[in-house]
C-alpha cells in the first residue's frame, strides 16, 4: 500500500522529486567530501611527520656553534629524547638552475643538505629516506608541482652538473609558506658545494613527551643557547603543512553547509505546496478517523525515499571525486593510510544528513494537528494571509506600470511565500562572493601587512653574511641616493635578553627601525614610534601574557631598558614570534636585516630588482608581488579552485531553485492567473509580472547576501586565515567581481529560470481554472 502511494506521488511530481533529490545529492556529496578530505589531509600529515621523525623543536642558527655546550644542555634536560645538529648550505638562487629554469628570482632560501641518520628525514615518493648517490640531486616536491623541473632533467649548481633523480617531501619545509627549501645531495657532493654557500645550522630536538614542548622552549631560551635565526616547533610544522589544502576543504565545508540549508528550504517549500494541494484529502482522512501519525507517515515515507536516494548518490559521487581532489594532498604529503576511516567518516556525514532531513520533515508535518477537517473539506485550501497588500490599489497607482505594480503588490501580500526564494538568493550570493573575496584578499599585495611584513614594491633580505649591519647600512645609503626610490626603510633584527619577573632571562628577537614607513595591520594598539615603545606579535603576546599598556624590561648594551607594549600585530615570520621597537640599534650582532622600498615609478620594478641583485649579491631581492605569488601560490591555487567551484554551485542552485519555485507558484496561482486573463491581461503580461517578482526578490537577495558576505563571511574567512597567524583580518574586495559580475550572473540566471518556469503560465482554460 505505502509502496504504491510513494510510487504514485513521485511519478506525479517528477520535476519536484528530481530537483529535491538533486539538492540532497549535492549536499551529501559536499559534506561527505569534506569529511573524506579532512581525514586524508591530517592522516597524510601525521604519517609524513611520523615517517620523517619530525623534530619537536628546531632552532635555525647562523654563526658559530659550541657543540659541546649544546650536547651538555641536551644531556642535562630530562625532556630530551634525541638531539642533533644538521647543516643547511644556503646557496643563492642565481647559482641554481633546474632544467631550463633558474631560481634567481625565487623568494625561497634554497639550500643543500645530506640525509640525516637519526631523525628529520627527507622522504621520497614512498615516504622512505632519499639516499642520493654522487651526481644525483633530490629536489623539493614543490618545484615539481609548479612544473619547474621533472625527474631526469639536468640541474646545474654553480657550474656542477647533477641529474634530478627524484623529489623529496620535507615535513618541515614542504609548504611554500615555509621560507626555506632543502635539496638533498650525497656527502661527497655536499663537501664540493660547501665553498659556494653559507652554512646555517639546524639545531633539532625530539622530546619524550610533546606536552613538555612549551616548558622546553622556555628552558632553551633561558639557557642562552644559539638562537640567531627563526625558532620553529612541531605545532607550526603541522599547521603550515595543512594550510593550503585546509582552506580549500574549509570552503567546501562552508558551501556544503549552505547547500544543506538551501536543500532544507526547498524541501520545506515543496512539502508545504504538496500539503496545500492535498488539503481537502487530509481533511477527509482526519474526518474518517485516520490517525495524524499515520497521515504523517505517508508523507514522511515519500521524502525518506527521496532523501535516501539523494544521500546514496551523493556519497557515491564523493567517492568518485575524492581522487582528483586528493591529488594535491597525495603529491605533497603522501598517502594517509586512512582510506577506511575516511570512507566511514564520509558515510557517517551522509547518514547524519539523512536523519536530519527526516527530523526536519517531521517538524513540518506537525502542522497536520492544526488542520480542521471541516475547514479543509469546505474550503479545500489553507487561507493565505494577504493583509500586507491591501493598502496597494491599482486604481491609485500613478508611477509604476500595471505589471510591475501587481508584482510589488503580490510580494507585499505574500511575504512569507517569497521568503524562501529570498533566503536562497542570499545564500547563493554568499557562497559565490565569500570565496572570491578570500582569493582577492590573499592575492592582494596588502595581505602581507597581516603577516608581519610591510607593504612595499620591493624588499631585500640580508642574512647569513658577515658584517651584516654594515652591509645593511650601505644598502640604505645607496637607496638614499637613488632618484627612482620614493621611500625606503632599513630594519635590523637583534637578539636581546628579556628580564622575567622571577629574575631569570630569556632571549627575544626585536626588529628595530622606522615602522611607520611601512606599517602593518595591528590587532590591538598601534605601531612603535617612541624609544619606550615595543610591539609584540600575537603569539609572543600570548606566550608572555602581555596586553597593550603592560611593561617589560630588555637588557641592552646600556643596561636595563623599560618598554611599554604599544601594540599587538599578526605575524607568521620566525615561527610567529617577533617584536618591533623604535629605539636605535646597539653594538650587538644583528641576526638579519630587511630593507623595504617603494619606487616612484612601479614600471621600473623589474629593472631595479635586477640592479639591486647585481649591486648587493649578499641580499635576496624580490618584488612584493612575486613574494606573495611564490609564498602563497599553493594556497592561492587551492582557494581559486574552491572559488570557481563555489561560483558554479551558486549559479546552478539559483537556476534550479527559481525554476522549481516558479513552476510551483504558477500551479498555485491558477485561479489568480485565470482572473487576470478574464479581465484582459495577456499571457506575456502575466509572464512579465512573474519576472518582475523574481527580479525584485533577487535584487534584494543580492544586496542582503553581499552585506552578509562582507560581515559574517569576513569573520568566517578570518577564522580560516588566522591559522596563518593573521589575527587582524579584513576583506580586500575586487569591486568588479564582487559588486558587478557576480550580481549580474545571478540576476541573469534568475531571469532565465523565471522565463523558463513561467513560459506556459498563461496557457490555461479560464473557466476550468476559476471553477476549480
Amino acid at each position: 500500500m505505502n509502496r504504491k502511494i510513494i510510487q504514485r506521488d513521485i511519478a506525479g511530481n517528477k520535476a519536484v522529486s528530481f530537483l529535491t533529490v538533486l539538492f540532497i545529492t549535492a549536499a551529501a556529496m559536499l559534506l561527505s567530501l569534506a569529511g573524506i578530505l579532512v581525514t586524508n589531509l591530517f592522516g597524510s600529515i601525521d604519517r609524513l611527520m611520523a615517517d620523517a621523525k619530525t623534530p619537536h623543536f628546531m632552532q635555525m642558527h647562523t654563526g658559530d656553534v659550541d657543540f659541546e655546550e649544546l650536547e651538555a644542555f641536551a644531556a642535562g634536560n630530562s625532556a630530551v629524547e634525541d638531539f642533533q645538529v644538521l647543516e643547511f648550505l644556503n646557496v643563492g638562487g642565481e647559482k641554481i638552475r633546474l632544467g631550463e629554469n633558474s631560481l634567481a628570482l625565487s623568494v625561497q632560501d634554497n639550500g643543500f643538505s645530506v640525509q640525516s641518520s637519526r631523525f628529520d628525514f627527507l622522504l621520497d615518493e614512498n615516504n622512505r629516506p632519499a639516499q642520493p648517490k654522487d651526481g644525483e640531486l633530490w629536489v623539493p616536491v614543490c618545484y615539481n608541482r609548479d612544473h619547474t623541473v621533472q625527474a631526469g632533467d639536468k640541474a646545474v649548481i654553480n657550474g656542477k652538473t647533477f641529474v634530478v633523480t627524484g623529489f623529496v617531501r620535507d615535513s618541515q619545509m614542504n609548504s611554500t609558506l615555509a621560507s626555506s627549501k632543502r635539496f638533498v645531495v650525497s656527502a661527497g657532493d655536499y663537501a664540493q658545494l660547501k665553498e659556494v654557500g653559507s652554512v646555517e645550522y639546524l639545531i633539532e630536538f625530539r622530546l619524550k613527551d610533546l606536552s613538555d614542548l612549551s616548558e622546553f622552549e622556555s628552558a632553551y631560551s633561558a639557557s642562552q643557547m644559539p638562537a640567531n635565526g627563526p625558532t620553529l616547533s612541531w605545532p607550526l610544522f603541522r599547521m603550515i603543512s595543512a594550510v593550503s589544502d585546509g582552506i580549500m576543504i574549509a570552503v567546501i565545508l562552508l558551501v556544503s553547509v549552505i547547500v544543506i540549508l538551501i536543500a532544507l528550504l526547498c524541501i520545506r517549500f515543496t512539502l508545504l505546496a504538496k500539503i496545500e494541494d492535498d488539503y481537502r484529502e487530509i481533511g477527509v482522512m482526519k474526518a474518517v478517523g485516520i490517525r495524524v501519525s499515520d497521515i504523517q507517515s505517508i508523507y514522511l515515507a515519500v521524502y525518506a525515499v527521496l532523501a535516501a536516494a539523494g544521500c546514496i548518490m551523493g556519497f557515491l559521487l564523493s567517492l568518485a571525486l575524492r581522487g582528483p581532489l586528493q591529488e594535491s594532498i597525495r603529491a605533497n604529503l603522501g598517502e594517509s593510510g586512512n582510506d577506511g576511516l575516511s570512507f566511514l567518516l564520509g558515510m557517517a556525514g551522509t547518514l547524519l544528513l539523512f536523519f536530519f532531513i527526516l527530523f526536519f520533515i517531521r517538524r513540518i508535518l506537525k502542522r497536520f494537528r492544526r488542520i480542521s477537517p471541516v475547514q479543509a473539506i469546505r474550503q479545500g485550501s489553507e487561507q493565505e494571509n494577504v493583509r500586507g497588500g491591501k493598502s496597494l490599489r491599482l486604481s491609485k497607482n500613478r508611477w509604476l506600470s500595471a505589471n510591475l505594480f501587481l508584482a510589488v503588490k503580490d510580494i507585499a501580500a505574500r511575504k512569507r511565500l517569497y521568503l524562501t526564494m529570498l533566503f536562497v538568493i542570499i545564500l547563493a550570493c554568499f557562497i559565490m562572493v565569500v570565496p572570491q573575496n578570500l582569493y582577492h584578499t590573499i592575492s592582494d599585495s596588502s595581505f602581507v601587512t597581516y603577516l608581519g611584513v610591510g607593504r612595499c614594491d620591493l624588499r631585500m633580505d640580508i642574512q647569513q653574511t658577515e658584517e651584516l649591519e654594515e652591509k645593511a647600512g650601505s644598502v640604505g645609503e645607496y637607496l638614499g641616493r637613488d632618484s627612482a626610490v620614493e621611500t625606503y626603510a632599513v630594519f635590523v633584527t637583534e637578539l636581546f635578553d628579556k628580564k622575567q619577573e622571577d629574575g631569570t632571562t630569556e632571549q627575544i628577537k626585536v626588529e628595530l627601525g622606522n615602522h611607520g614607513a611601512f606599517p602593518l595591520q595591528y590587532v590591538d594598539g598601534k605601531l612603535p614610534s617612541r624609544d619606550s615603545d615595543i610591539a609584540l606579535s600575537v603569539l609572543y603576546a600570548e606566550e608572555m601574557d602581555k596586553k597593550v599598556g603592560d611593561k617589560m624590561v630588555l637588557l641592552t648594551d646600556k643596561g636595563e631598558k623599560q618598554l611599554t607594549v604599544c601594540g599587538i600585530y599578526s605575524d607568521i615570520t620566525n615561527g610567529g614570534k617577533t617584536a618591533k621597537a623604535a629605539f636605535r640599534p646597539g653594538t650587538r650582532e644583528a641576526a638579519w636585516s630587511t630593507v623595504c622600498v617603494n619606487l616612484k615609478q612601479p614600471g621600473v620594478l623589474a629593472e631595479k630588482t635586477e640592479e639591486y641583485s647585481r649591486k648587493f649579491p649578499y641580499a635576496k631581492v624580490s618584488g612584493m608581488e612575486d613574494y606573495v605569488a611564490q609564498t602563497f601560490g599553493q594556497t592561492l591555487r587551492a582557494v581559486r579552485t574552491a572559488s570557481v567551484g563555489a561560483g558554479f554551485v551558486a549559479v546552478v542552485v539559483t537556476l534550479l531553485v527559481i525554476l522549481l519555485f516558479m513552476k510551483l507558484l504558477t500551479a498555485k496561482d491558477r485561479y489568480s492567473i485565470a482572473v487576470l486573463k478574464s479581465v484582459g491581461f495577456t499571457g506575456s503580461d502575466i509572464s512579465r509580472q512573474y519576472i518582475w517578482r523574481s527580479v525584485l526578490v533577487v535584487i534584494l537577495g543580492i544586496l542582503l547576501g553581499s552585506v552578509l558576505a562582507g560581515t559574517l563571511g569576513e569573520r568566517i574567512a578570518g577564522a580560516a586565515i588566522s591559522s596563518l597567524g593573521a589575527a587582524a583580518f579584513q576583506f580586500t574586495e575586487d569591486p568588479l567581481s564582487s559588486f558587478v559580475l557576480s550580481p549580474v550572473v545571478l540576476l541573469f540566471t534568475a531571469l532565465a529560470a523565471t522565463i523558463a518556469g513561467t513560459a506556459k503560465a498563461g496557457n490555461l482554460c479560464i473557466s476550468q481554472s476559476i471553477k476549480e
